[in-house]
């Protein structure tokens, strides 16, 4: 009997012993409430403003640089597209439907609901330290090897470890600039485009070369907006869509543990 309760008494105390190895999964505090609310925001308007961009691009395909800019003016490049405007020479025998005038209004409405939610994120990022613990790279981040490292991990399509939840520094830099140049150049260039705006603050549309190069230089940070959103949904993409997307919505990521 002794030998029998011996032998139970073992493998009772061996059970707990095999099940705290395994990895379990916890749920770590990732976004906070803010950061979450203004993504979303932002995200929303950023479709919003694409989509009524693309459509007022095509009711006139030109671009110009300097002042002024019309169908009688040579472009400085035009878009290989038809036009909404008959009045607009593209080379096509016909026009597409003209969408340009509700686009404009969700155009203007859009962008200056992302001005004021990207206000809004600025000031708690500045006021809570959000920039500074989690975009701002240390000195060790800057280092040749780090950048290098950062930068062709995602082209060998390698998925980061627990460890490197957090933004690699290629990716801080990449949010930085997104934020202190892409954002305020658009929104400046999108305003010199305004009569109203250039009538108040007419050396900041001078600055930009004028009221169409300010049109032809939103253009391309666009561009370069739109490069970033594919970018970030492919990166996205490989450290785990689900997970990733998931943190954006409940502020908390999934992270698996080994029990000691």
């Amino acid at each position: 009997m002794a030998t029998r309760g011996s032998a139970q008494l073992s493998a009772e105390t061996r059970i707990p012993s095999a099940v705290s190895t395994a990895p379990v999964t916890k749920l770590a505090p990732r976004h906070s409430a803010l950061v979450r609310v203004t993504h979303w925001i932002t995200t929303i308007c950023f479709f919003a403003l694409l989509l009524t961009g693309i459509e007022i691009v095509i009711s006139h395909p030109r671009f110009y640089w300097g002042e002024t800019g019309t169908v009688l003016t040579a472009p400085l490049f035009q878009l290989p597209i038809p036009s909404s405007r008959a009045t607009v020479p593209t080379g096509y025998g016909y026009v597409l439907p003209d969408q340009n005038g509700w686009s404009r209004a969700l155009h203007f409405e859009a962008a200056w609901i992302a001005v004021l939610t990207g206000l809004l994120y600025v000031v708690s990022g500045l006021l809570t330290g959000h920039f500074r613990k989690n975009l701002l790279p240390s000195n060790a981040d800057l280092s040749w090897r780090a950048l290098l490292t950062s930068f062709t991990k995602p082209l060998r399509f390698e998925r980061p470890s627990e460890a490197e939840a957090s933004y690699n520094v290629l990716q801080r830099l990449t949010y930085l600039f997104v934020i202190v140049i892409l954002f305020p150049l658009v929104i400046w260039s999108g305003l010199a485009m305004s009569l109203a705006f250039a009538s108040a603050f007419p050396w900041s549309v001078t600055l930009l070369g004028g009221r169409q190069s300010a049109r032809t230089i939103h253009f391309f940070v666009s561009l370069a907006l739109v490069l970033f959103l594919f970018v970030h949904v492919a990166m996205v993409c490989l450290a785990s869509f689900w997970n990733r997307t998931g943190a954006m919505i409940t502020g908390r990521t999934a992270t698996r543990k080994e029990h000691a």
